[in-house]
This record gives structure tokens, C-alpha cells and sequence, in this order.
């Protein structure tokens, strides 16, 4: 392993205001700038933010202080007083890892290892992909704290290599450490494009340069369920990306598959991906804007077995939630004009704002505005990889319906 700094940080003795406090005593993991009615000086980004019930003047929480986020401090322990040290994030590690043993028995050798505040380590996703493990960070506070949460992530991983991934707001955040996004923190790699299994299905994932940690991990288990469904079917892959469903859908026996991207980069990507599968079914592209894409499909009557929507996230902040729900509207109802009698549309959100609730009522209403014949085969949240540890970590949601 490299060298780590030796990064000096301090504690900030905090209270809040009383709402905020039961949250915190709840065990939601944000306290959001305007929450804090007192502290003891400025922090930076590290320090420990202690907080004190502001009637007892008991330890309440601790948790990193963020001055360069609007959720000032993401919290790490609430009811019972810790030592933040190695050994308190050995414990954590050891917690999140026994939570994924039941998928590490599949033939699968990439998982989300940590999964930030839902595994108690805010601002941090550890992905491996076989023998490289991928840490991201989304916040600089995780600088001071490498050289304790390293070592064990890298031992319970059993990685031989070990890259640093770094969100844009902490490449733009001052670092004067000499962190770098891409960054190889212990071990050597040689090819930074690195293939791995889920469910005996062969990816490729580029560490350095590609999307989070290089690969979306979070659908592989409706993927495996898409490839079970597609012996001898068509398949139509809307948002396509790296051909996640495209490629569980040929290697489980598929006729052919489409592949729907605006980006031609990741139509190749899921191209090569194929490749790297046995399968006799034809792979097709389209690289376009998938709205006028499908309608088009729609207009020339082209139809499938099986069409999987699963767009990117459309409502990043709370005003976007309304327009974000009207286009999940107008996916449905395209995908309706595209999909056999007895065939299975497939629909995904990885909107968080937009709630499962919400995203799952808003399909069954545009199914029976249209007069539509359906049954509900399945609704599907996340895989085990991927934990709801508070309201907010939960983002993805599914549902597939079969049109009598």
C-alpha cells in the first residue's frame, strides 16, 4: 500500500435543535447546516462532530463534519459513545461483508462491499470486481481516515489491487493531499478494464475511467431474472448502457436482443460485453434518444417478448419530481405500443425522490387509463448488495408486468 498521510484532525462539540436531535436519536444519518443551533469553533472537513443533548448535555451522536456540504455532518455512531479508530471501522467492514455472504455463494465475484450511510460509512462506496476493489469517495472528510479503513477493506476483499475513485466535488474540493481520481492505492493494475461474474454471466468493468466504480451494479439480480424469462424470445433493452439486461438476456437463450442507448461508446461497450458470453441469439443497436427511438419502433409496429425500461435517475432535486413522473408516464405508454400479447414489460426507477409507491401507482394508472389486460408478475426493490439502512438510501425499484 502507499504511503498515507497523516491527516491531524480535531472535534467540535455541536447541539442542535430539538427536531433534529430526535432524527438523530431515530438514527437518520444527516444533520443539515440550518439543524445546528451551537457549536465550539469552525470545523474542517474531518474533524469529528460531537453532539450533546442539548437538556442532558449527554452524548447524543458523533459523526465527520462536512463544511463544504449543506449536510454539514454525516453521522457515524448515535446513543452510545465510540472511539472512531481502526478497530470501529473493522467492526463495520465485518458487519456490511457478513451482509453479502448469501450472494457470494452465487457464482458471482463483484458486489457492492460498502454502501455509504446504509452501512454507517456515509460518503463512501467499496466495490470489488474480482480482485480489484474500488473505493469512491464523495466526500474529502474520508482523507484523514484512509489509512484506518483501508487495511481492512483491502483484507476482508482479498484484493490484489486497490483503486481510489473520486466524486467531482471532491476533486474540486481543495485537495492538497494528492489524492487523484484513478488513483492506484495499493498493488499494481495492468489492464484497468477488468472482467467479472454475476450469477456466471462475464462483464468488464473500466476502473479508472468508467461510470462510479466502473459498472452499475445495483440491477444484477432483475437482470438474472430477465435472463431467465428470455429463451427463444425477443427482447427489446431501453437505456442500455453497458448492455446489463441486453447480455443476461442472450446468454439465457434470447432470439434477439436490441440494445437502446443515446451514447454509441456504451452501445460498443455492451457490444464487447456480449462477446465475452457464449450465446446464439442475434445482438442489434440503436443509438438514439430513446423517446423518439421507441416512437419510432411504435410508429413502423414493431413488437417484443420482453421490453426492459430502465432509464437514468430524472429527478435529481425535488423540483424535478414532476416532470420526472410524467416521463416514467410516457416510457409506459410507449413501451405498451412495443410489447406482444403475453409478452412482459419491464420497468425501473433509480429516481430516490420518486418513491416506490409513487413510481409502482403511476405504471398501474397509465395500464388502466389505457384499458390494458395485465397482470402484475413482480415488484422488486433492491439486491443484497445494496441495503436501505434509512428512508432516503432507497432508490431502486422495479416492476414487471405481463400484458394478458
Amino acid at each position: 500500500m502507499i504511503a498515507l498521510p497523516n491527516i491531524t484532525t480535531s472535534k467540535i462539540a455541536i447541539k442542535l435543535k430539538p427536531v433534529t436531535e430526535t432524527l438523530v436519536k431515530k438514527g437518520h444519518p444527516w444533520v443539515f447546516e440550518n439543524s445546528i443551533i451551537k457549536k465550539n469553533k469552525e470545523g474542517k472537513s474531518g474533524d469529528l462532530a460531537v453532539i450533546f443533548d442539548s437538556k442532558s448535555n449527554k452524548f447524543l451522536a458523533c459523526g465527520f463534519y462536512d463544511p463544504y456540504s449543506p449536510i454539514r455532518i454525516k453521522i457515524l455512531q448515535a446513543n452510545k459513545p465510540a472511539t472512531i479508530n481502526s478497530e470501529w471501522f473493522a467492526k463495520k467492514i465485518e458487519i456490511a461483508y457478513q451482509k453479502r455472504v448469501p450472494l457470494l455463494q452465487t457464482n458471482t465475484n463483484s458486489y457492492r462491499l460498502i454502501y455509504g450511510e446504509n452501512d454507517q460509512l456515509p460518503s463512501m462506496v467499496a466495490d470489488v470486481y474480482d480482485h480489484v476493489l474500488v473505493v469512491k469517495l464523495y466526500a474529502s472528510f474520508w482523507f484523514a481516515y484512509l489509512k484506518d479503513i483501508l487495511p481492512k477493506l483491502i483484507e476482508i476483499s482479498k484484493a490484489n489491487t486497490t483503486v481510489l475513485r473520486l466524486s467531482r466535488n471532491v476533486q474540486k474540493e481543495g485537495n492538497e493531499f494528492d489524492f487523484t481520481d484513478g488513483q492506484i492505492l495499493d498493488g499494481t493494475l495492468k489492464n484497468e478494464v477488468i472482467v467479472f461474474k454475476e450469477h456466471g454471466v462475464h462483464f468488464s468493468a473500466n476502473v479508472i475511467h468508467g461510470h462510479k466504480t466502473g459498472y452499475f451494479l445495483d440491477h444484477r439480480a432483475n437482470r438474472k431474472k430477465v435472463g431467465e424469462m428470455a429463451k427463444g424470445k425477443t427482447v427489446l433493452d431501453v437505456f442500455s448502457y453497458a448492455g446489463g439486461f441486453s447480455v443476461h438476456a442472450l446468454t439465457g437463450g434470447a432470439k434477439t436482443v436490441t440494445s437502446l442507448d443515446i451514447s454509441k461508446p456504451a452501445l460498443e461497450i455492451a457490444k464487447s460485453n456480449a462477446k465475452l458470453n457464449n450465446f446464439s441469439g442475434e445482438h442489434a443497436i440503436i443509438a438514439g434518444d430513446a423517446f423518439e427511438e421507441l416512437q419510432k419502433l411504435a410508429t413502423q409496429k414493431v413488437t417484443f417478448d420482453i421490453v426492459v425500461i430502465d432509464p437514468p435517475s430524472f429527478a435529481k432535486s425535488a423540483t424535478e419530481v414532476d416532470r420526472a413522473i410524467a416521463s416514467y408516464k410516457k416510457l409506459t405508454k410507449l413501451g405498451l405500443k412495443l410489447v406482444r400479447k403475453k409478452g412482459t414489460l419491464v420497468l425501473a426507477s433509480c429516481s430516490s425522490r420518486v418513491t416506490s409507491e409513487t413510481f409502482f401507482d403511476l405504471i398501474e394508472d397509465v395500464l388502466q387509463k389505457n384499458r390494458v389486460r395485465y397482470t402484475i408478475k413482480e415488484k422488486t426493490l433492491h439486491d443484497i448488495d445494496h441495503p436501505i439502512g434509512f428512508k432516503e438510501g432507497a432508490y431502486l425499484k422495479c416492476i414487471y408486468v405481463e400484458i394478458d
